[in-house]
C-alpha cells in the first residue's frame, strides 16, 4: 500500500517542500509539493492523494485555518501537521482542528517516513485493529449507529457526523472494549500505533473532538467519561449489525 500511496507536501519554504518530496520519492511513495493553501486545493482538485503533509506557519490561509476548512468542507485525506519546536499550542490547536498527527521542526526525515506509513497503516486497515472487528458491519451504542465504512456517526435524532480516521480509529477501540477503563498511553497506541511523548495531549484532544460528534451535552459527557489517573472508559454495551 505506501509504496503506491500518494503524498501532498504543502509548505511556503521552497527547500523544506523539494527535500521533503524528493526524499518520500526516494522511499518509494509519490509526492507532490504545493507552496500555500491555495496552491493545495488546485492539487486536490487535479488529483487524489493518501496523505497531506500541511506545515502550520504559511502565508496567507495557514496550516490551521486550512486544516479546519478541509474537515468543514468533509475533505477526509488524512493530515500530518508540522509544526515549530516547542509550540504546544499549536499542536493542540492541530489536533482539535482534525489533523491525525503532527511532527516539530526541525525533523528528522527518517522520522516524517515512519510517521507518515504509520497512518497509511490505520486509514489501509479500514479504521479497525486487530483484524476489523467492524469492517462492512454497523456497531450501535447509547442509541448512536457508527457505521465503520462510511466512517460516519448517526446520532439518535438523524444528525449525520463525519469522523476523522483518528476520531474513527479512537472510537473503534473503544467500541472494543466497552465499560472498560483504557489508559491514554494504551488508548494512543491502539488508536495511533505510536507512543505517547512528554506531557502528549493527542488522545485528550481527540477525546474532546470525538466528544462534539456523539455526546448530547457535551459539557457533561455520559458516553465516554474520565477516570481519574485511569483514562477514559466508554459507559455503554454496543451492538454490531451486519
Amino acid at each position: 500500500m505506501a509504496s503506491s500511496a500518494h503524498i501532498l507536501v504543502v509548505d511556503d519554504h521552497a527547500e523544506i517542500r523539494h527535500s521533503v518530496t524528493r526524499y518520500l520519492e526516494k522511499n518509494g511513495l509519490r509526492a507532490t509539493g504545493a507552496k500555500s493553501a491555495g496552491e493545495m486545493d488546485a492539487r486536490l482538485g487535479q488529483d487524489k492523494f493518501d496523505l497531506i503533509v500541511l506545515d502550520i506557519m504559511m502565508p496567507g490561509e495557514d496550516g490551521l485555518a486550512a486544516c479546519a476548512r478541509l474537515r468543514r468542507e468533509q475533505q477526509q485525506t488524512p493530515i500530518l501537521m508540522l509544526t515549530a519546536l516547542g509550540d504546544d499550542d499549536a499542536r493542540i490547536k492541530g489536533l482539535d482542528t482534525g489533523a491525525d498527527d503532527y511532527l516539530a521542526k526541525p525533523f528528522n526525515p527518517r522520522e516524517l517516513l515512519a510517521r507518515i506509513n504509520a497512518i497509511l497503516r490505520r486509514a489501509g486497515d479500514g479504521y479497525a485493529p486487530h483484524g476489523g472487528t467492524f469492517a462492512g458491519k454497523r456497531a450501535v451504542f447509547a442509541g448512536i449507529t457508527f457505521d465503520h465504512d462510511a466512517g460516519q456517526v448517526i446520532c439518535p435524532d438523524g444528525t449525520v457526523n463525519t469522523l476523522t480516521t483518528a476520531e474513527a480509529k479512537l472510537l473503534t477501540v473503544l467500541l472494543e472494549r466497552p465499560r472498560a477503563v483504557i489508559g491514554r498511553d494504551e488508548l494512543l497506541e491502539l488508536s495511533a500505533g505510536r507512543v505517547a511523548g512528554p506531557l502528549d495531549r493527542t488522545i485528550d484532544n481527540q477525546v474532546s473532538r470525538l466528544r462534539r460528534k456523539i455526546e448530547p451535552d457535551v459539557l457533561r459527557p455520559r458516553i465516554i467519561s474520565t477516570v481519574r489517573n485511569g483514562g477514559y472508559c466508554l459507559n455503554c454495551d454496543v451492538e454490531i449489525e451486519a
